[in-house]
């Protein structure tokens, strides 16, 4: 969710555990400058879904507070980011005459308006239409395709859709809140924008973003997204089994799962210990470190083997040339790369913000990684946009110049 005023945009992540709201400003110099960060404990969400307005309304004031304190700019628009179990997506193409031979920002909205068109459930609405590629007659792989001379547009889009009582609810929480919604963007998709290179994207990368209530999963490849999905298993359930084995209350779980949590087991030494907290009014206990991975570890295996076997269903796997990047508050914990790279067979490395300045030492950290993504979004919007009505401006001044000439020709003919 993003404020345009002096230059700025406002991200706001509304996750399951933290909600967390970025504010990013553009400089002379053409880069992004963190300006402001807020955070707030997350309530009234669960698996990245609202259950109770009000919790959530509290927790994205909380957190929008804190970046107006800190970037001394008063928040009034944002952009903000969407998953959970919900969210499907799939990949559609459509085709159409190109008119007047050469390809105008009409041809490009008739083209992806045919690809769309393709039967949604009632319950569902479409929240990204991505563009993967065009083909102008037989010439394919083209980005770009305004401007270029042709007969035939075709178009292969990604369309991720979710269910419309999410996406109103989403909304409805940032009204309360006094912030108007200028987009929803799906989470690992913002994600991407702040943590993959440019390079990883061409050559095939999967994103892994492993939040409290999900799993967010995005493949790129030739620069463009190729598939989306999300796994209803976070750092909540990692969590909750923690809780469980070594009988402590959920908070003081997820205390010791930031401060001692191990995804790989055999990394710790058999004699270093922990101290638990107890439940009620019994005492804490000390346990060997070990027994806390060896409960971690089954989890975080299961997260990643259930998206390994996404992958090979569909042939995935041999197009990640640049293999995995991981990313997301849950995937800060020891050992998490290396087990990944143990399950997928792939190079796994872990992505943080990468491309801003400011308070870039703040942001250094996968937790903040939709936040940012959220901010750099808005602003390769606002850049789209302004391209847009360049290319449009320069078009009919084309026109003008060209209607001009011909009556001057005329003119001159009639003179003669």
């Amino acid at each position: 969710m993003a404020e345009k005023v002096d230059n700025t945009i406002v991200g706001l992540d509304i996750g399951t555990t933290k909600v967390c709201a970025v504010v990013g400003q553009d400089t002379q110099e053409g880069k992004i400058k963190i300006i402001g960060i807020g955070q707030s404990p997350s309530k009234g969400l669960r698996k990245g879904v609202v259950i109770n307005i009000d919790d959530a309304v509290m927790s994205i004031k909380r957190a929008v507070s804190q970046a107006e304190r800190m970037s001394g700019h008063k928040i009034t628009s944002v952009y903000t980011g969407i998953a959970g179990s919900h969210i499907r997506s799939y990949n559609s193409s459509g085709v159409v005459a190109i008119k007047n031979s050469e390809v105008s920002e009409s041809d490009i909205r008739r083209v992806i308006d045919a690809a769309k068109a393709v039967a949604i459930p009632p319950d569902r609405e479409i929240i990204h239409i991505i563009p993967q590629e065009f083909i102008v007659d037989d010439q394919d792989g083209i980005k770009e395709p305004r401007g270029m001379s042709g007969t035939r547009l075709e178009v292969k889009v990604h369309i991720v859709t979710g269910a419309i009582a999410s996406v109103q609810n989403i909304v409805k929480c940032c009204q309360k809140s006094g912030l108007k919604v200028d987009n929803i963007v799906l989470q690992p998709i913002a994600s991407s924008i702040s943590i993959l290179m440019p390079e990883e994207k061409d050559l095939g990368v999967g994103l892994i973003d492993m939040g409290g209530g999900t799993t967010d999963i995005a493949i790129f490849v030739s620069n463009a997204i190729r598939h989306t999905s999300v796994i209803s298993i976070g750092g909540d359930h990692i969590t909750n089994d923690i809780a469980i084995g070594l009988r402590t209350p959920f908070q003081e779980a997820e205390k010791v799962k930031i401060e001692h949590g191990c995804a790989v087991s055999d990394m710790i030494d058999s004699d270093e210990t922990i101290e638990i907290p107890g439940v009620g009014n019994r005492g804490s206990r000390v346990i060997p470190r070990k027994a806390l991975a060896q409960i971690i570890e089954p989890r975080m295996e299961e997260v990643f083997s259930l998206i390994n076997d996404n992958f090979e269903k569909m042939d995935i796997a041999p197009i990640l040339t640049s293999g995995i990047v991981l990313t997301g508050g849950s995937a800060l914990m020891e050992g998490s790369t290396d087990l990944a790279e143990s399950v997928f067979g792939l190079p796994v490395r872990m992505g943080k913000p990468i491309g801003v300045i400011g308070l870039k030492d703040a942001v250094d950290n996968p937790m903040y990684a939709t936040g940012v993504g959220l901010v750099l979004y808005g602003f390769d919007q606002a850049k789209e946009h302004k391209n847009v009505d360049s290319f449009n401006k320069a078009r009919e001044d084309k026109e003008m110049f060209s209607a001009i000439f011909r009556k001057m020709k005329s003119w001159i003919k009639d003179m003669l």
